[in-house]
């Protein structure tokens, strides 16, 4: 699922450069930053916007479709400003399913155009950003032949999503995945599918449902670190543009009056007015509430829940293969099983919600996942106490009425107006995968708008540390021997994985012996305060759950949030009191939207 994370001032649930810096931009080193914060109070990055106060184009909302549109009008030097209310990709961006694919269940929405769009864009992304997207084999356990083959159609072409869903059966699956195959010819970049019967299917999964009849395994791609690379693509987009694109977290659009936008820092309380030819509002599931904060009500949006849980379950992992298991129930509710991070990731849910109330991952969406999960593996116990992280967020998806959650159109649309004298697009829909696409949709009709020229294509663009990516072993080899300095190796490799090429800088950052920290092994000090340097960091929270992948493989504990506090105190400035304050809510935002009670496994009572 993806969506921007929501900008407009109102409550909501805590939910390195390819082209050059242009000339005379000044770079502030990382103590400049931090003096400056320290003595005014205010943000370097909010005081760019309020000291110019003006920019061709204003997006609201730091999820990644705002994200990757920022990107991809800097690269095209118009003078561009994103503004994020909470972190960024603290939306619904953070809660995706880790996964970059075309969508072989909107086949039979009908949706061709968004498949082969997605397909392209997987492709994309396997090759723009390797450190973070890599091929995922796939695999759906079969338990029927025939089944689906008379109701698909019908669902499509009479009823148009009404009605029931069933589970498809082997022939439905087998002439979906030829389809897909087809789409999947341009760019090259995964293998055509496999079908195999029961006794090979078994042989390779030896714990799935000993009733299974066939399994299908086909290829998308996996996205182990979204906020990451949504990370890059914001860097990206602010080195390309220099002093004219700026962007900052925590600044909330409230309001337009005069013909500018009211902006409020949400650290420091200040309030300031900006001016834009054109508001582009990419406010995800939030884009109604954002239009009617600016004086334009709307009802494009009727986004639907998505939950997904974390379990730290060995057995479980092994059985998987090393694969993500995509099984259909007879009612047909689906289930993801997904090992990830040494932990597997199990989702998720297609929930009818209201984008003004806060969103957790139920109790009766814990049932359905085990009950499910425990269906593909029933030798396997699947139980509440294995739970280390939960998350939930709201798909951008357009207003649907009485059609199925599962059959409302993933794809997106924009929709022009005006608020009093300010033009302004409104994103509709969007997913992950298609980010870049729908950026540079969205980016050309900005262009237009503005009366300027597209200058460079997205299209074979490198994303941050996907740049110079090594491909092989002996790249990666060679790689760490020309930019780990006095490193360990080992250091230097782990670190590529988690930054991509991008490790170079945070390796000139450390020392040559990190100062490990005990309670976050693999993490040390000096990484942390870097991060907390040149990443937006303004809360203990963007580092845990969007900087890091601490939050996520769980076991954290309130000694391990205050070591983390500690590590980035002096580079945020931040005394023993802003410490304290920093962990009480870091842990508050762990239990209530995460259901994560520290220092106890399962998951937090609501």
């Amino acid at each position: 699922m993806s969506a921007p994370s929501c900008s407009v001032g109102i409550e909501q649930p805590h939910g390195r450069a390819h082209g050059r810096l242009r000339a005379g931009v000044p770079r502030l080193r990382e103590e400049q930053i931090v003096i400056e914060s320290r003595e005014t109070g205010v943000r370097p990055e909010v005081s760019a916007l309020r000291d110019r106060p003006r920019a061709e184009v204003l997006i609201i909302g730091g999820g990644i479709n705002g994200i990757a549109t920022f990107r991809e009008l800097a690269l095209q030097g118009v003078d561009v400003a994103l503004v994020e209310r909470g972190d960024f990709v603290s939306g619904a961006s953070s809660a995706s399913s880790h996964m970059v694919h075309g969508g072989i269940r909107y086949l039979e929405n009908g949706e061709l155009r968004l498949v082969q769009e997605a397909v392209l864009e997987r492709n994309r992304l396997i090759r723009n950003a390797p450190h973070y997207v890599k091929p995922l084999q796939t695999t759906i356990p079969i338990f029927k032949t025939f089944s689906g083959v008379l109701t698909a159609p019908f669902r499509l072409l009479v009823t148009h999503g009404r009605g029931r869903p069933r589970e498809r059966g082997a022939l439905l699956i087998k002439l979906g995945l030829l389809v897909y195959d087809t789409f999947s010819r341009a760019g090259g970049r995964v293998p055509r599918h496999r079908f195999h019967g029961a006794r090979r299917s078994l042989t390779e999964l030896p714990r799935l449902n000993r009733s299974v009849r066939y399994t299908a395994s086909y290829y998308d791609a996996s996205m182990h670190d979204p906020e990451r690379l949504a990370l890059d693509v914001l860097a990206d987009g602010s080195a390309a543009g220099g002093e004219r694109a700026r962007a900052a977290n925590y600044l909330a659009a409230i309001g337009l009056h005069d013909g500018r936008v009211r902006l409020r820092d949400e650290a420091a309380g200040e309030e300031f007015a900006f001016e834009a030819d054109i508001v582009v509002n990419a406010s995800g599931p939030w884009t109604d509430l954002t239009n009617a904060a600016l004086g334009a009500p709307t009802s494009y949006m009727g986004g639907t829940k998505g939950s997904h849980i974390v379990l730290d379950h060995p057995e479980l992992h092994a059985a998987t293969a090393g694969r993500e298991i995509f099984f259909e129930n007879s009612d047909g509710r689906i289930v993801l099983i997904y090992p990830l991070k040494g932990r597997v990731m199990i989702g998720t849910t297609d929930i009818d919600a209201d984008p003004r109330e806060p969103q957790r991952c139920t109790d009766e969406e814990i049932d359905y996942f085990v009950q499910l999960a425990g269906h593909v593996f029933p030798s396997i116990r699947i139980d509440r106490s294995q739970i280390v992280y939960t998350f939930s967020g709201i798909r951008p998806l357009p207003r649907h009425d009485d059609t199925a959650p599962g059959f409302v159109s993933r794809d997106y649309r924009i929709v022009p107006g005006w608020i009093g004298r300010v033009r302004v697009l409104s994103l509709v829909g969007g997913k992950w995968t298609t980010f870049r696409a729908l950026a540079e949709h969205l980016g050309d009709e900005t262009l237009r708008l503005l009366g300027r020229r597209r200058r460079v294509s997205t299209r074979n663009t490198p994303i941050g540390g996907g740049a110079g990516y090594p491909r092989d072993a002996a790249g990666r080899a060679l790689w760490i021997a020309r930019h780990r300095g006095d490193h360990d190796p080992e250091l230097a490799g782990a670190l590529l994985d988690r930054y991509g090429t991008r490790a170079a800088e945070v390796l000139r950052a450390l020392p040559a012996s990190p100062r490990e920290l005990p309670r976050l092994p693999g993490h040390s000090a000096e990484e942390f305060a870097h991060l907390a340097r040149t990443e937006h960091v303004l809360h203990l929270d963007d580092l845990l759950l969007r900087r890091t992948s601490v939050a996520f493989v769980g076991g954290l504990s309130v000694a391990a949030l205050e070591e983390a506090a500690e590590a980035v105190a002096e580079a945020l400035g931040w005394d023993g009191e802003r410490v304290r304050e920093e962990v009480e809510r870091a842990a508050a935002i762990l239990r209530d939207a995460h259901r994560v009670e520290l220092g106890r496994p399962g998951a937090a009572p609501l």
